[in-house]
């Protein structure tokens, strides 16, 4: 941390943890490269992992799930290219770290060279504040767990220059009425096997049934029935 970042971050923040001055202490990695080594040179692929997350899914027993670099680069280069194509931009990271979404909105940003706004300690467990702090960021594209976003909507809780509101976690009872413009409503569906989203599509107004739409670049959805055969155009399967 230098003098600028303790500034940013306040006494408060720093007093109960060990702080490494930048400007006068010799870090233990100060002899090594400047540069990151060649990941082939050592054997490093896109298949190995990149993190190990747990999650309960329907089952209610944690398991980890190993979610390789492949995967991770691919969910970033998606959501940049379809919803964030000007870099610098700011996004925020409301998902908590044990959740895989938090994934998605830490890597996008940094692949994207934008600014990941972090909530006040005093919103943690109290959804309307974190509303407000959410609706008062300069935000083009940011993500929402459903039920957080479904009130956003709800009590008009959305920054006017918000474009992609991105939804995901739970199941969207209805799509609103009435959607301010410019927002487009964008619903997300994903096992944390497929690395966060698998599938995605816009949500309009009229929407009857919300949809968890199409599959998202590099990703395939097979429709599979009791005894793992793909089903007929129309008929009811398991994705």
């Amino acid at each position: 941390c230098d003098a600028a970042g303790r500034a940013a971050l306040g006494a408060e923040a720093l007093a109960d943890v060990s702080v490494v001055d930048l400007e006068t202490v010799t870090p233990a990695w100060a002899e090594l490269p400047a540069c990151d080594p060649d990941p082939r040179a050592l054997g490093l692929t896109a298949r190995h992992l990149a993190y190990v997350i747990y999650t309960s899914g329907s089952t209610g027993t944690p398991k980890g799930v190993m979610v390789e670099h492949r995967g991770v680069v691919n969910l970033t280069a998606w959501h940049v290219q379809t919803f964030c194509p000007q870099p610098e931009t700011c996004c925020t990271l409301t998902a908590g770290m044990a959740f895989d979404a938090s994934a998605w909105e830490l890597w996008s940003a940094l692949y994207n060279r934008s600014t990941l706004l972090l909530p006040p300690r005093a919103a943690a467990g109290d959804p309307l504040l974190l509303l407000q702090w959410w609706r008062d960021q300069p935000l083009n594209a940011a993500f929402l767990v459903t039920p957080l976003a479904a009130t956003a909507l709800e009590d008009e809780l959305v920054t006017p220059m918000l474009e992609y509101l991105l939804i995901g976690g739970d199941r969207l009872q209805r799509v609103p009425s009435r959607l301010p413009s410019p927002l487009k409503l964008i619903n997300n569906y994903g096992p944390t096997e497929v690395t966060v989203v698998a599938t995605s599509g816009r949500l309009f107004s009229d929407n009857t049934v919300p949809h968890i739409g199409r599959p998202i670049a590099n990703t395939r959805v097979y429709l599979l029935d009791g005894h793992g055969g793909p089903v007929p155009f129309g008929a009811v399967g398991e994705l």
